[in-house]
């Protein structure tokens, strides 16, 4: 990945945590990582934990940001959710898998979309 690749990746995630604390949400983990992968986003949703995938693009040319978490990114960010889980002695009745699409137009503010209960 290059630099310049990070550092739309790593403002896309800010914007992302803002947009999700304006929501209601309360981040309690970002980057949490394990020797299988990275979990961007861990927030309360009231009594719900939402583990969050964030995806930032600059253009939607390859398809909406959304669109890039696949089968297969889905089933590691579930077994990551029940690692951290293990990891941190933490307990949730109902716990959910969000994506926090990020577009970054050339000019403007960021468009966000938050699919709650994505897969």
């Amino acid at each position: 990945m290059t630099k310049r690749n990070q550092a739309v990746g790593g403002y896309g995630e800010r914007c992302a945590v803002r947009h999700l604390i304006e929501a209601g949400l309360r981040p309690v983990a970002r980057n949490w990582r394990s020797a299988t992968g990275e979990i961007d986003i861990i927030a309360w949703d009231g009594p719900v934990l939402a583990f969050c995938e964030v995806k930032t693009r600059r253009t939607a040319g390859f398809g909406t940001p959304a669109e890039a978490v696949v089968r297969r990114k889905a089933h590691r960010l579930r077994r990551l959710a029940a690692e951290w889980l293990t990891a941190t002695g933490t307990s949730a009745d109902e716990v959910r898998f969000d994506i926090v699409s990020v577009l970054l137009p050339r000019r403007g503010r960021a468009e966000i979309e938050h699919v709650r209960g994505a897969f």
